[in-house]
């Protein structure tokens, strides 16, 4: 049977007997998932070794032979390093998951950002003394808060984002939303497609020409009204994506017509001292990218999400 390991900056890889005949080139592709991109830049840095020794692409297999590849990024990144508190949920040398805060960017979209999740992460690293470049493997919006998955290395990277293409990492969110989309314990999907807003910079909305999306949903508690204030109750639901538009959870619940509390940009009011939007990446599972076992990460609700909860729970 096939193995492989990470041994610091090298990925081992021991042939078995299902890849008996196979070139090198096709395990390399299709059993550890090596971009034709990365595989130039391993044949051109001489980073890709068969039994010790650098090999032709079309060289056959054989169960036994070794297969090291370099995997290590070079530690040079273009992030300055911003000290901050980072909360780390689950960490190896091969991914590493923190609790993002609201208020907060993944990393830079604009030139001239300099405070980002991603500045802390590089300076979380030079700190450890293992400086790299920062690769998110999904981003929340600036103002959700949550886990969020982040690559060690660019191998690594390429393995998770085809884990996410597949829809095999499951992100779990919990949102308050305006009014009742069903009884306690009632599941439901809502499958929109999400195109640009055309009349607004950032907002998006659903319409036919937008890409597919699709949103799951669970209502976990149901609220009565607060007066003046959520006249229609709200309700705590808990949300799985499917797929991954931007904004999709917010522009779905709105299109409902259950805005999550606080997003003011889909219609959502202010209430319980939230000042945005009620929703929080809750729990993320993937399957780790060396052994394959499923690793499921927990960010606790934050205090802004509980204030509300409380407030709403004494009604």
């Amino acid at each position: 049977m096939a193995s492989w390991k990470i041994d610091g900056k090298w990925l081992e890889y021991e042939a078995g007997a299902a890849d008996a005949g196979l070139p090198l080139e096709v395990i390399l592709k299709e059993r550890l998932s090596v971009s034709g991109r990365m595989l130039q830049r391993l044949t051109r840095k001489k980073g890709l070794f068969l039994n010790r020794k650098q090999p032709f692409l079309k060289k056959k297999i054989q169960p036994g032979d070794r297969i090291r590849l370099l995997i290590a990024d070079a530690p040079e990144t273009t992030l300055t390093p911003v000290e901050m508190d980072i909360s780390v949920l689950y960490e190896d040398d091969t991914v590493l998951v923190v609790n993002k805060p609201s208020g907060l960017a993944v990393h830079p979209v604009k030139e001239g950002q300099h405070h980002t999740l991603a500045h802390g992460i590089a300076y979380y690293w030079k700190q450890r003394g293992k400086p790299r470049a920062v690769r998110p493997v999904h981003r929340l919006d600036k103002d959700t808060s949550g886990a969020v998955l982040i690559a060690c290395n660019s191998f690594v990277h390429q393995l998770l984002d085809k884990q996410l293409r597949e829809h095999s990492i499951r992100r779990t969110y919990l949102a308050v939303i305006s009014g009742h989309p069903g009884a306690e314990g009632e599941t439901n999907t809502i499958s929109e497609p999400i195109a640009r807003d055309p009349h607004h910079p950032t907002r998006r909305r659903v319409h036919e020409s937008g890409d597919e999306a699709v949103t799951r949903y669970r209502v976990m508690e149901c609220f009565p009204a607060l007066p003046g204030i959520l006249d229609e109750g709200a309700s705590l639901v808990e949300v799985e994506l499917e797929t991954g538009r931007t904004h999709q959870i917010r522009v779905h619940f709105s299109h409902l017509g259950f805005p999550l509390v606080g997003d003011t940009l889909y219609g959502g009011v202010r209430a319980g001292g939230m000042q945005r939007q009620a929703l929080h990446a809750a729990r993320l599972e993937f399957g780790h990218p060396v052994t394959g076992e499923r690793q499921e990460c927990t960010a606790p609700v934050p205090e802004d999400m509980e204030r509300l909860l409380e407030r709403l729970r004494q009604t």
